[in-house]
């Protein structure tokens, strides 16, 4: 061949692999381009068009920076200034812009030739891989949210159970607290009656002051015991208005700093309920409205408990605040589980969707609105409880009618036996019952003891919880040796309860009193025995 022939062949090769060249170019599925160090496409291959929408002469006519997001421009003005310099560059992220306005993801690599003043790049659409990361992210930032919630959530279960342990151990010393007043109240009453003097008057002043203080005790206590419970759900007939007035003395510390409570009490049915799931619904609510106003603002706000009858018969209780309100683009989200406006630790996201599945498990609504003006609204709506239901005092029903003293006094001698680790206990029974033949010991065995030697009683007080041997296996025991007495047990206790005491007492008819207990009540329980 000739030198001429060669020459021909050689230019005809490089022609065709030029036009391979382009033809790879013009079908790469990756986005390519050539492009000036002057910030313009000079070349750009279809997968541009496609991928963002431009038209090839839109793409080629603008500075190709002004399609790069804003936030990613610096970097990307730093790569081309490398490239600059003769480097290479790669792998570099940046968002381009679509003309429908959303933006797309780009991985680069490039390489450029500062003589000509040109780059040579290829970038990958990586938008999928990166909203896979997103939603990766996101998904270990909400399991991370769930735990932190889960373990406040833990936290609050103990405290619940720790409630219940400092009340059952406050309940002892204030059961002898309260029998002791209330036996000096009656003696100076006695005394004031048979020696009129102004100075018993006054100490007679200063005891009833002092049982005030301590009732408000019993109730802050029993609503603690009541409200921290954990047994099984039991449903009874109970009017709304007495566990409200619970609820509200267990918030009122609350409230009292942020705003002015006021009531409107028109007629309520009663409904049937688990009076610790509807009072944690109270106060689940009553905290809220004190929370959404904020503390030092209580002379500029009230919180407003209303209790009525809706036309359908229903029982309607409303609690309302004077604070910001629920801002609108959350209100259909309130109900959700963890969801919550307050910061880790002050709130679990769970309160409002708890309080939302008590009240729909009985059968109710629990829905949440913002006022005209100020301030939210969250609104109960419960089924009224048949008219051939028998009513269950809750316990602030119960401790008031015990208070007023609505039990008849012994009218015969009965033998008690008291049996109670607390010794004080003991001897306040014995004060209180100083009309009835009353023994007491401090422990079980001891008072199996005296059964084995033929003592008999017509009624047994016994502390649930003791050392060495409780009042469950003492009754146990009874309920095997002496069963006749057995049936005479009446069980006493601080409230708290184990589940297996709870599973027992379950099983037997014993009737139970609960620490502190009332003076009257006590002679109206042994009345009955005698």
């Amino acid at each position: 061949m000739v030198d001429g022939q060669e020459s021909t062949a050689g230019d005809a090769s490089s022609l065709q692999l030029t036009a391979i060249a382009n033809d790879f170019f013009e079908m790469a599925l990756d986005h390519v381009a050539v492009a000036g160090l002057d910030g313009y496409f000079k070349r750009i291959n279809p997968a541009w068009s496609r991928t963002l929408g431009w038209s090839h002469e839109e793409l080629m006519s603008r500075p190709s920076i002004e399609f790069v997001h804003p936030e990613d421009r610096e970097a990307t003005l730093a790569g081309r200034g490398r490239l600059r310099d003769g480097g290479e560059l790669g792998p570099l992220l940046n968002r381009y812009l679509c003309k429908d306005g959303s933006y797309r993801w780009f991985e680069w690599r490039s390489v450029a030739e500062p003589d000509k003043g040109l780059v040579y790049a290829a970038a990958r659409d990586v938008t999928a891989q990166k909203e896979a990361e997103a939603e990766l992210q996101r998904a270990i930032e909400r399991q991370q949210h769930l735990q932190r919630q889960l373990m406040f959530a833990d936290r609050m279960a103990s405290v619940g159970t720790l409630a219940a342990g400092v009340a059952h151990e406050i309940n002892n010393p204030l059961a002898y607290v309260t029998g002791n007043l209330a036996l000096l109240i009656e003696d100076l009453v006695e005394l004031r009656d048979t020696l009129p003097n102004e100075r018993l008057d006054d100490v007679l002043a200063m005891a009833a002051d002092a049982q005030e203080g301590a009732e408000r005790i019993r109730r802050i206590v029993g609503g603690l015991r009541t409200f921290s419970r954990a047994e099984k759900e039991e449903r009874q007939v109970i009017q709304i208005r007495p566990l409200l007035d619970v609820a509200i003395n267990m918030t009122i510390n609350e409230i009292r700093h942020r705003g002015r409570l006021q009531r409107e009490d028109s007629p309520i049915p009663p409904v049937e309920a688990d009076d610790a799931r509807l009072g944690q619904v109270f106060i689940n609510l009553l905290v809220n409205a004190a929370h959404a106003i904020g503390e030092g603002a209580g002379g500029d706000h009230e919180i407003r408990v209303v209790t009525a009858t809706d036309d359908q018969g229903r029982a309607l209780i409303r609690i309302e605040d004077t604070g910001p309100g629920i801002p609108e683009e959350i209100l259909p989200r309130i109900f959700d589980p963890f969801f919550t406006t307050k910061p880790v630790g002050l709130g679990t996201g769970l309160g409002l969707s708890i309080c939302h599945n008590i009240v729909e498990s009985l059968g109710g609504s629990l829905t949440g609105r913002n006022l005209p003006g100020r301030g939210a609204s969250f609104e109960v709506l419960l089924p009224a409880a048949s008219a051939a239901a028998d009513i269950t005092d809750t316990p602030a029903a119960a401790e008031s009618s015990a208070a007023r003293g609505d039990y008849p006094d012994p009218a015969v001698r009965a033998k008690v036996l008291v049996v109670d680790d607390e010794p004080a206990i003991g001897t306040i029974l014995g004060k209180v019952l100083k009309g009835h033949d009353v023994t007491t010991v401090t422990a079980a065995r001891d008072a199996l003891a005296l059964l084995d030697d033929g003592h008999r009683y017509d009624v047994i007080l016994c502390d649930l919880m003791m050392p060495e041997m409780s009042g469950i296996d003492f009754h146990s025991e009874l309920d095997r040796r002496f069963p006749d007495l057995a049936r005479r047990v009446v069980f006493i206790s601080g409230g708290a309860f184990t589940p297996a005491a709870h599973a027992y007492l379950d099983r037997v008819p014993n009737e139970r009193l609960a620490k502190p207990f009332q003076s009257q009540q006590i002679r109206a329980l042994i009345c009955r025995y005698a």
